[in-house]
């Protein structure tokens, strides 16, 4: 059926709503991007480096132990990380990168995958003299998080995976892949997503394009063997909202694979963590500025585990 169904329709509308949420509420407003009523800047903030023929956009605030952070499909470092990054910066250094396509990074004449995004970030990293970091990835950002543990693992000793945590597609709810495939941009015109694009983008007419592109990357990207995951020596935190995106056994099952699941009074805690933030959703999670904060500044600061 080419049409969208009602159903399908009334799930579209709950995700729309919950777009608008975050767009209209006080306290996600610092992370929308300007203010209402205040002009937009006219030069970026950041700086760019010439990586796999991509002119790739890329910030670094503060000092101290490195951290990356890596952004969702469709968004940007301002919407998805606008509160967190200047907390992250006070104790840290926090070099914050734009993929492929999103925000001030301009598109390529390739599709998007996660190999391609992991090796433009790792690209990335090496000019600027980054031999070792910790990570943390929304969304798809968690993915190319992953796919570095597994590519790079030097370069990852640490990576938080938050948001939709998983490594198959069926570990997704199925209704919304479905929905995920009839999108268009009408869609989500004026939402948070759209409004920092057009602001930001070198060709903002291009926002369909990417669109299609993300469409691609998610209806056609299977996962990552079990084995590859099995093989990750990084220690982990997977984070999902107990309305995420993901299905909760399905990241449980990930989180065993990184090597979680054990009586940790018995054996230590394992390498891998595992947190389900009460009353999130998929969108809401990267509002949760204190748990975040809270749970990732332990993680990447504990010592290293003893157990599995």
């Amino acid at each position: 059926m080419n049409s969208i169904t009602k159903k399908s329709l009334s799930v579209l509308a709950t995700v729309a709503v919950t777009l608008l949420a975050l767009a209209i509420a006080p306290e996600a407003r610092a992370e929308q991007g300007p203010a209402a009523g205040k002009s937009a800047p006219t030069k970026p903030q950041g700086r760019y480096a010439t990586v796999n023929g991509l002119k790739m956009y890329y910030e670094i605030h503060g000092k101290g132990k490195p951290v990356v952070l890596l952004h969702g499909a469709l968004s940007t470092l301002e919407v998805d990380f606008g509160k967190l990054m200047p907390e992250l910066a006070k104790t840290r250094q926090v070099i914050a990168i734009e993929q492929q396509a999103h925000g001030h990074t301009a598109d390529a004449n390739r599709p998007l995958s996660y190999e391609q995004m992991a090796e433009d970030t790792a690209a990335l990293l090496g000019q600027l003299g980054i031999k070792n970091a910790d990570f943390l990835g929304y969304s798809m950002g968690g993915g190319i998080a992953l796919q570095l543990a597994m590519r790079h693992p030097r370069l990852v000793r640490r990576f938080v995976y938050a948001g939709g945590a998983g490594y198959r597609t069926e570990g997704t709810y199925p209704e919304l892949m479905n929905v995920w495939k009839q999108l268009a941009p009408e869609h989500l015109a004026g939402f948070p997503f759209q409004k920092e694009y057009a602001r930001v983008a070198p060709q903002p007419e291009n926002w369909a394009a990417l669109i299609e592109k993300v469409k691609q990357l998610d209806t056609t990207f299977v996962g990552w063997p079990a084995e590859a995951v099995r093989g990750i020596q990084a220690p982990s935190l997977l984070m999902i909202g107990d309305a995420d995106i993901t299905l909760p056994e399905h990241t449980v099952e990930m989180f065993r694979l990184l090597g979680g699941g054990v009586a940790g009074d018995l054996h230590g805690l394992p390498r891998a963590r595992l947190a389900v933030l009460p009353g999130t959703t998929h969108v809401t999670l990267v509002s949760r500025v204190d748990w975040l904060l809270s749970m990732v500044n332990e993680f990447f600061d504990a010592p290293a585990a003893k157990g599995k």
